[in-house]
């Protein structure tokens, strides 16, 4: 088990906690130790893991609505994406399994893998307590939280702002052209986003879709609904 402890960068002062999370059930069950499998540190680990990963992403992007935040925290803990970074350190390789799942392919099957990554996580906080298993998990999900956050899928302003406006009032923003100017060939649109009389942004775009997400964009960045900035706020718009 040292390797583990190597990917990890964590070494366990209780050893019985390591092959607790790294047995799989049809084993406790083969070897009549119902009691000893992985599944009770797989709930406390889900916990844990959730409660890490929400606290980082809403340090990291203080501007994110509860929406993205949620979008980027369910995409992190699905069970494929789990199963991924369990791949990432070889986890199958050391989780102990019984005869009847080792044979029909538990060692690579998504929810085992899934599975034993949040035991893992949930043996090391009861190992060594909050900030060490916040230690494991930032090193093995920290690369993908930034290129998730960073892609294009990610990237939706019209979104954002719609949640933002609509946890104040229930009126959703609306967008229209206000300009066209350049050749046939190579058209700029302008477009300004709207909502409750008042403009709170604009934007230029090769296609109006573009032009309106320019705007919603420009509109994030000003947050003129928002208390003590100049020209709106939340009860002025």
């Amino acid at each position: 088990m040292e390797t583990l402890e190597a990917k990890l960068g964590y070494s366990f002062r209780n050893p019985v906690l390591l092959a607790e999370a790294l047995t799989h059930p049809s084993l406790a069950y083969e070897n009549q130790k119902p009691h000893f499998d992985n599944q009770r540190l797989e709930f406390l680990g889900d916990a844990v893991l959730q409660l890490i990963l929400t606290e980082h992403l809403y340090q990291l992007f203080p501007d994110f609505p509860e929406g993205r935040l949620t979008k980027l925290r369910s995409q992190l803990v699905s069970r494929s994406a789990l199963a991924g970074f369990a791949l990432r350190i070889d986890l199958g390789a050391y989780v102990l399994l019984g005869r009847g799942e080792e044979s029909s392919g538990g060692r690579q099957r998504a929810s085992t893998l899934a599975d034993a990554l949040e035991s893992l996580i949930g043996a090391i906080y009861l190992d060594g307590g909050f900030d060490q298993a916040t230690s494991v998990v930032m090193r093995v999900f920290a690369a993908d939280i930034d290129e998730l956050a960073s892609s294009k899928e990610e990237r939706n302003p019209k979104g954002e702002l719609q949640e933002c406006l609509q946890a104040l009032a229930p009126t959703a923003p609306s967008y229209r052209i206000v300009g066209e100017s350049g050749p046939d060939h190579r058209r700029i649109f302008q477009a300004e986003v709207i909502w409750r009389g008042a403009v709170l942004g604009t934007g230029p775009g090769k296609s109006k879709k573009e032009a309106e997400a320019h705007a919603a964009a420009d509109a994030l960045a000003q947050r003129k609904w928002e208390p003590g900035v100049v020209g709106g706020s939340a009860d002025g718009l």
